[in-house]
C-alpha cells in the first residue's frame, strides 16, 4: 500500500508540473490557432484569395500539430511503468514527427491551391481584409511561438519545440501573403496572390524537413550533442586519481530524459564500498550538469600487471597497491 501510494504521489507531482509547464503552453497553442483559423477562413472566403485561403489552412495544420504537441506532452510526463521502464519521452520524437508529416501535407495543398489559381485566374474583393487578417496573425504568432520556444527550451521539450517552430513559419507565411496582398492593392495586379502562396509554400517545406530530420534522430537513439558528451567525459576526468580510467560511454536521449552509461575501471584492490562511492559521486556530478540524466557505471577491476601499471590511480603513485608490492 505505502509503494502504490508513493508511486501514485509521484505520478500526481509530474502531471502537475507537466500542466503548469509545458501542456499549458500547449493549450495557449491551441486557443491562438483555433481562433487564427476562424478569422483567416472567414476572411478568405469573403474576397476570394487563395493566399488568405493557403494560409488559413496552414494555421488548421498548426491547430492539428497544437493538439497533436498538447496530449503528447501529457502521455510523455507519465512516470515508468511496467510496460516502460524508461519512461514515454519518445512519444515527444512521435509527436514531432507527425507534425512534419502535418506541415509537409500543408505545403502540398498551398502549392496546388496556388497552381490552380494561377491557371484560372482570380479576382480579389476587398484586399485590405486580407492585410489586416495577415497583420494580426503575424503578431499573434510572433508572441505564442517565443513563449512556446522559451519553455520548450526551459524544459527540454520536443513536442513542444517542433510546435513552436511550425508557429514561427506562419509567422514567416503571413509576413509574405501580407506584403503580397499590400502589392495587389498598391498594383492591382492580382496575380501575386498566388504567387505569394508559393513562396508561403517553399518556406512551409523548409521548415518540414528540418523537424523531420529532428524527430527521426531521437527515435533512431541518436548520441547526445558533443559539448553534451564533452561535459560528461569532464566529469570523469576530474576524478582521474581516484580510478584508473574509463570506457564505452553511451549516450541517449528519450524526449528530455538523457541516458548515460559507462564502465569506470578502479583499482584492482579497492573495496566495493569505495568504488560504489566513487559511482555514486560520479552520478551525482552528470546529473547536476546535465538535466534529467539517468546514469549507469558498471564496476570493472584494473586488469594492468606488475611493470605495465600506467600508475594513474592514488594506489599506484603513493605505491599502496597491492599487485605492486607482490612484486
Amino acid at each position: 500500500m505505502g509503494v502504490a501510494a508513493d508511486v501514485a504521489r509521484g505520478y500526481h507531482k509530474v502531471g502537475v508540473m507537466a500542466w503548469t509547464a509545458t501542456t499549458r503552453a500547449a493549450a495557449l497553442s491551441v486557443l491562438s490557432n483555433s481562433l487564427l483559423v476562424l478569422a483567416k477562413l472567414g476572411i478568405a472566403l469573403a474576397i476570394g484569395s487563395v493566399a488568405v485561403l493557403a494560409e488559413a489552412l496552414h494555421s488548421a495544420m498548426d491547430l492539428a500539430a497544437a493538439l497533436i504537441a498538447f496530449f503528447s506532452l501529457r502521455v510523455a510526463a507519465r512516470p515508468a511503468d511496467r510496460e516502460h521502464p524508461f519512461g514515454h519521452g519518445k512519444v515527444e520524437a512521435i509527436s514531432g514527427g507527425i507534425e512534419a508529416l502535418l506541415i509537409f501535407a500543408g505545403a502540398a495543398i498551398v502549392a496546388l491551391e496556388a497552381v490552380r489559381s494561377l491557371r484560372t485566374g482570380s479576382q480579389l474583393g476587398v484586399v485590405e481584409w486580407g492585410v489586416g487578417v495577415m497583420a494580426v496573425s503575424a503578431v499573434a504568432n510572433t508572441l505564442v511561438s517565443r513563449h512556446l520556444l522559451r519553455v520548450a527550451r526551459r524544459e527540454d521539450s520536443l513536442a513542444l519545440e517542433a510546435d513552436a517552430r511550425h508557429l514561427t513559419t506562419d509567422v514567416y507565411t503571413s509576413a509574405g501573403v501580407f506584403v503580397g496582398l499590400g502589392l495587389v492593392r498598391v498594383t492591382g495586379w492580382d496575380v501575386l496572390d498566388p504567387l505569394a502562396a508559393l513562396a508561403v509554400a517553399g518556406l512551409i517545406l523548409r521548415t518540414a524537413y528540418r523537424l523531420t530530420v529532428k524527430a527521426f534522430k531521437d527515435l533512431m537513439d541518436t548520441r547526445l550533442p558533443e559539448i553534451e558528451e564533452s561535459s560528461i567525459r569532464k566529469s570523469i576526468e576530474e576524478h582521474m586519481g581516484e580510478m584508473v580510467g574509463f570506457h564505452d560511454l553511451r549516450t541517449r536521449k528519450s524526449g528530455r530524459e538523457r541516458y548515460i552509461d559507462l564502465h569506470l575501471v578502479v583499482a584492482r584492490h579497492v573495496s566495493v564500498e569505495v568504488a560504489h562511492g566513487l559511482a555514486d559521486h560520479l552520478e551525482a556530478d552528470i546529473q547536476s550538469k546535465l538535466a534529467h540524466s539517468s546514469v549507469t557505471i558498471h564496476i570493472e577491476p584494473c586488469t594492468y600487471q606488475p611493470g605495465h601499471c600506467p600508475a594513474r590511480c592514488h594506489l599506484a603513485r603513493d605505491g599502496t597497491c597491492p599487485a605492486l608490492r607482490a612484486k
